[in-house]
């Protein structure tokens, strides 16, 4: 049989136990449920297929993901960045510019949006917003295409006349990723342009280790050889120009650059 002391001590244990329990019940993390690891999922989900529809030009799909993905989170961030896309695509300017604010002010450090956002305001001829919104973009240590950003930092500092900062900017992005073509070209321009044949003609033949070759790359290198007398490689690029691009933009400047030889 069980004495009194046996009982008061087992009763005090059990209360013991209990207290310890309730404590351990307070301070404990309570992992996150499978329904909202699942909502989570979908979420990411269903922007990822609405941004991919986009680049698709699929505005129905995309906009069927995207009201999905408000219906899980309405103050989604990357759903609201995928919407100002898609309206830019649909040629609606005034709400894809409203959801390109509103995606940086739920978050002002998001900068992909950010760097689109200033694409956008370039589009628009918007040169001295766009400058701002890539500046600040480019000071972005952590995104993954920084240099494209300096890119278009640079290729808007253009536009400002502000030939000094553009190379600077072209520069770093060299450095930051020197497999991108873009930028390569664009040095080759902006040292033609400041009648700095030598450095074109370097930037113009390292564009062309690594990519094919686009009208305004031929173009570019019609006259930098014409500059340096070298009228084989001049009428390799115009043959070129021709045959690839015989409707582009730069083959006419070409033909008009004959017409006005003669």
């Amino acid at each position: 049989m069980l004495t009194i002391r046996t009982l008061k001590r087992i009763c005090q244990s059990i209360i013991a136990l209990t207290a310890t329990l309730v404590l351990a019940g307070c301070v404990s993390t309570v992992p996150p449920s499978k329904y909202q690891v699942d909502e989570e999922r979908a979420l990411d989900s269903h922007v990822q297929l609405a941004l991919k529809y986009i680049e698709a030009q699929n505005r129905e799909s995309a906009r069927h993901h995207l009201r999905k993905a408000f219906e899980i989170d309405r103050k989604s961030v990357e759903a609201t960045f995928a919407m100002a896309m898609l309206y830019q695509l649909e040629g609606e300017p005034k709400m894809a510019e409203e959801y390109f604010k509103r995606t940086l002010k739920l978050d002002r450090d998001y900068t992909r949006a950010r760097n689109n956002y200033g694409a956008f305001l370039f589009g628009r001829e918007r040169y001295k917003e766009a400058y701002e919104q890539f500046e600040i973009a480019s000071e972005d240590l952590d995104y993954d295409n920084r240099a494209q950003a300096m890119v278009n930092l640079g290729r808007t500092a253009i536009k400002l006349d502000k030939p000094e900062r553009a190379e600077a900017v072209f520069e770093h992005a060299n450095r930051l990723n020197a497999a991108m073509p873009t930028v390569k070209y664009e040095l080759a321009a902006l040292n033609f342009a400041q009648n700095d044949y030598a450095e074109a003609k370097k930037y113009l033949a390292a564009y062309e280790q690594i990519a094919r070759p686009v009208p305004q790359t031929l173009l570019l290198g019609i006259k930098v050889e014409r500059i340096f007398g070298n009228k084989d490689k001049e009428a390799s690029y115009a043959l070129l120009l021709k045959n690839q691009y015989p409707y582009s933009a730069e083959y006419l400047e070409y033909k008009q650059m004959l017409e006005n030889q003669d």
